[in-house]
Formats: structure tokens, C-alpha cells, sequence
């Protein structure tokens, strides 16, 4: 093993130069290929001093930009060496003629021995820019200014232009309201009477236009309470000094009132023999509602208390009938076009729910129970309520629970027995001659139906026992045979609350049967 060659620290660079070339000469490596000069890219790590390029490889000198923590610049940093080979082409020894982020420079030669040496690669040096002082507090004063004035005139701004935009839009507003309300008025000052309203209105036979009817609620003027009941409460009240009646129902009713709201303003549904309708609204604050119906006033009430206080003629007892069978004819009938009007049925029929007129003709009324037939689709439009019919009135299909309720003929055929008990309350209240000449005139005292069998208030057993399991019907005088109208009731009543319910006769059959006995030849039957 040859002893290492040992330099002298104190030697120069160039003595040290020399004695590397030495050093190649003695162990045979300098014709092996071309010697460069090296600085911190020298083999084995040394510092600064020679290095054997192999053939076809290059010297080069390198100056890159490097930054000084010390003096707080970039300086310059000079490397010397040998390149590869395969390091020795265009990207390595051109490297001066591309830019660099970092500033650096390379230059490559293969002249002669340390031809690198003398090489003086340069570059563009970086600016040394100072970093800019701080603000102080003081100087950034005036800025905090003008932003915070450009902020609150910018939200000043944008606050007119929103005040402006609802301004306008509330002008407009009140623009449409104004048309809308100055149409509306105009049109309840042309019509001096509800009836000139009805007269005016659109004429398919639905009611007056809602924003009148809300105009009619808000001037109603309520007078005094003339009853009460289950599912309300009505009032005498008057719009412009004429009387209408408003239903006032609980709040707990309002399905009741939706339904019979919604069957009021069917199409056609305004006839003579049913009960006339004006308006409807819903009225409250946070803390009550009131629910109004509001209808024609009919100073005579019910047929329920017409009967308890009067008896009636035998021409009366023919109106009576009639007219509330044209009543249940026309709900019962549904009628084709191209706003037709739907088959109803009332399912809640009695003598309370019948008004009388001026005239002496009956009134339909209360459609809270009612059912509408669509045809269109074949269904039955049958409301939520919870609320049942009266159970006096009730058909037997309908305590026995065996009614069809897909079958819009099976309600019609519920209503016309219902119809036929309050024929023979009418009936009872009738004056005919009696058994014998020398007794005269006589008429009955009024009766609910089944009034001799069943409680006051009888349940759904009751009425079923009585009905469905005895099959008893109400009593009919001996004396109604001496009277014509009298005499075609009962056998209209007969036909009317079979048991079976196909056997009833249709409304429009009763009604022409009735329509029969009037001696005037200028009444058409329908």
C-alpha cells in the first residue's frame, strides 16, 4: 500500500496547483483526459485544487446568486470543476443564455489544462430593494378615514335606493288597490239592493265575487241573536238597511262552514226554493275568529217553528210541500254544460233546516253535511267532518250502516226519506174535516217524527230498534182522506221511507206528482 502524499497547509495556490499536476503525472492519470481546475466541486471533498475531466468532458466555471443573512444582500458564488460526459452539452454550458429566478451563469471550455481557471462568468445582479418601513398609526390615519367615509356613504346609499325601490312598489300597490276598490265601490253604489248585486253579477249562479262578499262582511251590521244551536249561532244583522241573516258558526265547526261555503258558491246553485246566499268571510284577531255565513233573512224562520205556531190550509200545505221538493229536486239534479252544476245531496234534512218565505214556499238550507257528485271522474265528494246527521231523520240503510257509500244515488235516496217525515210534520199541522160533520176543522198538535216511540233525544239504538228491527213508520190520521192534498202526501210518504231504498221515489217524481194538484192550467209540469 503506497503512502498517501501529504500537502502543506501553508503552501499557495499555485503551489498546490503544481503539485497536483505532480501528483497526476506520478500515478499516470493525466493522459487519461484533460485537467481542470476545481473550487467546492472537487472529488473527495476537498476544498479547492485539480480534477481530471474524462474524455469528452468540459471545465466549467459557475457563479450563482446567493443570499447573505449577515449583510441582509445577495452576493456572489464562484464554483469550479469538471462536467460528466453526459453533462457536458447545450443545457449545462449555454446555461448563461436562459434567465433564472436565482441569478446564476456557467461557462464551459475544453482548451488546455485549468482552462476553467481563468473563466469570469457573469450575471444580471438582483436589486437589493430595502424592505419598506412600517406605517405608524399616525400616517395611516387619513386612509382609515377616507375608507370608513367611502363605507358609511356606500350603506347610506344602498338605504335610499331600498327605501326608494319600496316606496315605489307601494305606491304601485296602492295604485292596483285603489283601481281594485274604486271598481269594487262602483260597483255597490250602482246596485242600491242585494238583489241588484245578484242581478249584476256574473250569472253563472255562484254567488257574488269575493272581494264583494269580503265588502258585504266588513259592512254588516249586526243587530240581535234570533237562535242558536248546535253548530252556531244566528244573528239578525243589515247591510245599507236591508235585513240578511249571518250564520256565525263555532270555531270548532270549521269544516261545516268550508262545506257549506263551498257548496253555496257551486255553479247554478241559486234557485227560488233554496236558501239564497250573499257572502262569506272569516273575521278575527289573535284572540277570537269568527266564521260568517251571510244569507237572505226570512222574517217567518223555520218550518219547525212555522209548525209549532200555526197550522196551515190545505192549498199552504201544497206550497210547502212543493217548493221543498222543487228545493231537493234541483240539488238533486245535476245539470251539463260547460260549467255545469254537480249533483248534491243535503244528508242532513229536517223541518229546522227548512226556512219559510214571505210567500209561503220553502227554502233549503244548511249544507254543512252535504255531498257533491262529480261525474267526470265518477267520485263522491265527500267533506271530513266529523259531525253526523240528526238521528230522527236518519234512513234505515243509515242506522244499519249498510249504505253504499260509492253510490251517489244511495245519499239521494237518504235525503227523500228524510223529505217524507217532514211531509207528515207538515201533514199533522194540516186542518181537514174531521170523522164526523158536526166536529168541523181539526188538526193535529205539532210532533217531531217517532215522537210516541223514541226518547227526546234518541240514540242510534233507538232509532234502529224502532225503524230497522219493528219497521214502525209514523201514524197517519183516518182524516187525511178527506183531503186531496193531504190524501197524496200519504201515499207519496208511503212511497217515500220504504225500507228498501230503490223503491223510493226521485225527488223530481215527487215533485211533478205535487205540481199535478194545482187546479191553475198556466203551471207547467217540469
Amino acid at each position: 500500500m503506497a503512502e498517501p502524499y501529504l500537502v502543506n497547509p501553508d503552501w499557495g495556490d499555485k503551489s498546490r496547483l503544481l503539485f497536483g499536476v505532480g501528483l497526476l503525472l506520478t500515478q499516470g492519470k493525466l493522459g487519461e483526459g484533460m485537467l481542470c481546475y476545481c473550487v467546492r466541486h472537487c472529488p473527495g471533498g476537498e476544498e479547492n485544487g485539480t480534477c481530471v475531466a474524462r474524455p469528452g468532458s468540459q471545465c466549467f466555471a459557475a457563479v450563482e446568486e446567493s443570499y447573505n443573512p449577515e449583510t441582509n444582500s445577495y452576493e456572489p458564488e464562484t464554483y469550479y470543476g469538471c462536467l460528466p460526459p453526459d453533462e457536458s452539452g447545450f443545457m449545462q454550458c449555454k446555461g448563461h443564455l436562459v434567465p433564472h429566478y436565482i441569478g446564476k451563469s456557467i461557462e464551459c471550455c475544453n482548451s488546455s489544462d485549468l482552462c476553467n481557471k481563468f473563466l469570469t462568468p457573469m450575471y444580471r445582479p438582483r436589486p437589493t430593494i430595502p424592505p419598506p418601513p412600517p406605517i405608524s398609526l399616525q400616517e395611516a390615519a387619513p386612509y382609515i378615514a377616507l375608507l370608513v367615509s367611502l363605507t358609511f356613504c356606500l350603506v347610506v346609499f344602498l338605504v335610499m335606493i331600498a327605501c326608494l325601490c319600496v316606496r315605489c312598489r307601494k305606491k304601485e300597490e296602492s295604485g292596483k288597490l285603489y283601481l281594485v276598490e274604486g271598481s269594487r265601490d262602483a260597483y255597490l253604489t250602482s246596485s242600491h239592493t242585494l238583489q241588484d248585486l245578484i242581478d249584476q253579477s256574473s250569472g253563472s249562479g255562484s254567488g257574488l265575487p269575493l272581494l264583494v262578499q269580503r265588502t258585504i262582511a266588513k259592512q254588516i251590521q249586526m243587530v240581535h241573536s234570533v237562535g242558536k244551536g248546535r253548530y252556531g249561532e244566528v244573528w239578525l244583522a243589515r247591510w245599507r238597511g236591508e235585513k240578511v241573516a249571518v250564520k256565525v258558526f263555532y270555531t270548532t265547526e270549521e269544516a261545516s262552514w268550508f262545506r257549506e261555503t263551498e257548496i253555496y258558491q257551486s255553479v247554478l246553485m241559486r234557485h227560488d226554493n233554496i236558501l239564497g246566499f250573499i257572502a262569506a268571510d272569516i273575521k278575527g284577531t289573535g284572540s277570537w275568529t269568527q266564521m260568517l255565513l251571510i244569507t237572505d233573512f226570512h222574517e217567518r224562520g223555520s218550518l219547525y217553528d212555522v209548525l209549532r205556531s200555526s197550522v196551515i190550509e190545505p192549498e199552504g200545505l201544497q206550497k210547502l210541500a212543493r217548493s221543498a221538493a222543487a228545493g231537493v229536486a234541483h240539488l238533486h239534479t245535476e245539470i251539463f254544460g260547460t260549467r255545469g252544476k254537480p249533483g248534491i245531496a243535503h244528508r242532513d234534512i229536517k223541518s229546522r233546516n227548512i226556512l219559510v218565505k214571505r210567500n209561503g214556499e220553502c227554502a233549503i238550507a244548511d249544507f254543512g253535511l252535504a255531498v257533491r257528485f262529480i261525474s267526470e271522474t265518477n267520485e263522491i265528494d265527500i267533506t271530513p267532518n266529523t259531525r253526523v246527521g240528526t238521528r230522527r231523520y236518519m234512513a234505515p240503510e243509515v242506522l244499519d250502516e249498510s249504505l253504499d257509500t260509492k253510490s251517489f244515488d244511495a245519499f239521494k235516496m237518504a235525503d227523500i226519506y228524510a223529505l217524507s217525515l217532514v211531509f207528515w210534520e207538515m201533514c199533522r199541522r194540516c186542518v181537514t174535516s174531521g170523522s164526523c160533520e158536526k166536529w168541523g176543522l181539526e188538526a193535529d198538535e205539532y210532533a217531531l217524527p217517532y215522537h210516541d216511540v223514541v226518547p227526546s233525544d234518541p240514540s242510534f239504538d233507538d232509532m234502529h230498534l224502532a225503524v230497522c228491527v219493528k219497521g214502525i213508520r209514523p201514524h197517519m190520521p183516518s182524516r187525511w182522506q178527506n183531503s186531496q192534498v193531504t190524501s197524496v202526501l200519504s201515499k207519496i210518504m208511503q212511497e217515500c221511507w220504504h225500507a228498501n231504498p230503490a223503491v223510493r221515489l226521485t225527488a223530481l217524481r215527487v215533485k211533478k206528482t205535487l205540481y199535478k194538484l194545482d187546479r191553475d192550467p198556466s203551471i207547467k209540469i217540469v
